[in-house]
């Protein structure tokens, strides 16, 4: 590093791998696409929030109806935090750094971020969210064939089997990084 520029002198890249290692820019429209998903999240999150306020006002909720309705603006909740997870991770894991050191609202998790972290972060998140759509299942399993419940219940615990071995693995590959 000389004084007059204080940035280092980078190796300059050859073209093919410079091609390469911009290729990663490409998945700069894709968050954006996620940011706009979000978007509509939110939107969602506003109308059920107003029909459960309008059915409240009639006063013709029932008890599992508002547990239901809750339940959904805790699914769509939910769902907002894995998209915050998936852009804000990915972006900062796969696209480049977003230099929030200092930054008072930095996620705690974002400090140590990698593909392996963000997987068992979002792991965790699908099986939250599956956790709500099985309870709202079960909430109305009168409504649903055995099958049905079968079906949903097989498919969380896959979810949850599967975040298993992927936190397992992240771990296995973690302990052979630091010997």
């Amino acid at each position: 590093m000389n004084q007059e520029n204080p940035t280092p002198n980078l190796k300059k890249l050859r073209p093919l791998p410079r091609w390469i290692f911009m290729s990663r820019w490409l998945q700069a429209p894709l968050y954006i696409g996620l940011i706009v998903a979000q978007a509509v999240y939110v939107w969602q999150f506003w109308l059920e929030l107003v029909h459960l306020i309008s059915m409240m006002a009639d006063k013709s909720m029932t008890e599992t109806a508002l547990m239901l309705i809750v339940l959904g603006l805790i699914d769509v909740v939910m769902i907002s935090n894995l998209l915050v997870m998936v852009i804000v991770g990915g972006w900062e894991t796969f696209v480049s750094r977003l230099d929030l050191q200092d930054h008072p609202d930095q996620p705690e998790w974002l400090s140590h971020v990698n593909a392996g972290v963000l997987k068992v972060k979002l792991a965790t998140a699908i099986i939250g969210i599956s956790s709500i759509h099985l309870l709202k299942t079960f909430i109305n399993a009168s409504t649903y064939d055995e099958k049905t419940l079968l079906w949903q219940t097989v498919i969380h615990m896959t979810f949850v089997f599967s975040a298993l071995a992927i936190a397992y693995t992240d771990k296995m590959v973690n302990s052979v990084h630091k010997h």
